[in-house]
């Protein structure tokens, strides 16, 4: 246990802060927006704002396990969980104290607002339990698929590869996250279908490509500015 201590907080200070920063934020960011649907049109499809996170998330994770291996990012990924827990405490904290939102303002519907916003920053224990299992589910999918397909190259290095293992982690670590908290907290809470179950996870996947095929190039630079600063060091 002490060992593992030890090494963890080797790892802390071993990761860029900005890195594990964003890693956190990105991840209490994600639950929080994930509150609110997306209006897609059709009644079986299904996609919420937590996008507009996740696609952080998941690139951090992927920059980890290309500079410091699959074992470290995911380590870190459980802290990131850890620190959401806590951040999901303090909300409900805050939404169970007396008092007013601001946005509650509204002649004849102050109660009705107020207790809207409270729930949904306090949150809900089966969408806590949901999110966090899903959560920690894909993360070791991602890292440890990205991994594995990287061992896969015989050359290292290369925009390229680093593209096709976090291009393929990413979309199967965030169709399984969509998959286990669509069937986990939808099915069982809100009776969604198994059809809906499925096409809200394939949504999410396909959208979490695209934010990464986007956004990989920047993932890539940094994670070959890290890799070259850790060599240099040696």
């Amino acid at each position: 246990m002490k060992k593992a201590v030890s090494e963890f907080r080797v790892l802390l200070r071993t990761v860029p802060p900005i890195l594990v920063s964003l890693l956190i934020l990105s991840v209490v960011g994600m639950n929080l927006l994930a509150n609110k649907s997306i209006n897609m049109g059709l009644d079986w499809l299904a996609l919420d704002c937590g996008i507009l996170f996740s696609w952080l998330t998941f690139l951090t994770m992927d920059v980890m396990t290309h500079c410091y291996g699959p074992r470290a990012a995911s380590l870190m990924s459980f802290a990131a969980l850890g620190l959401n827990l806590f951040m999901a405490l303090v909300f409900f904290i805050g939404s169970d104290i007396p008092g007013v939102w601001g946005e509650s303002f509204v002649e004849g519907s102050e109660k009705v607002i107020n207790t809207a916003l409270d729930n949904t920053f306090g949150g809900t224990w089966y969408i806590i339990l949901g999110s966090s299992v899903a959560f920690i589910c894909s993360a070791l999918i991602n890292n440890f698929m990205n991994y594995g397909i990287g061992k896969l190259f015989r050359k290292q290095g290369g925009f390229g590869r680093f593209a096709v293992r976090s291009y393929v982690s990413t979309f199967v670590a965030q169709f399984a996250d969509n998959l286990i908290f669509a069937l986990i907290v939808s099915r069982v809470f809100f009776g969604w279908s198994m059809l809906q179950c499925f096409t809200c996870a394939l949504t999410g996947a396909v959208m979490e490509l695209l934010f990464e095929i986007v956004f990989s190039p920047v993932g890539y630079r940094v994670s070959k500015k890290l890799i070259e600063e850790r060599n240099a060091a040696i």
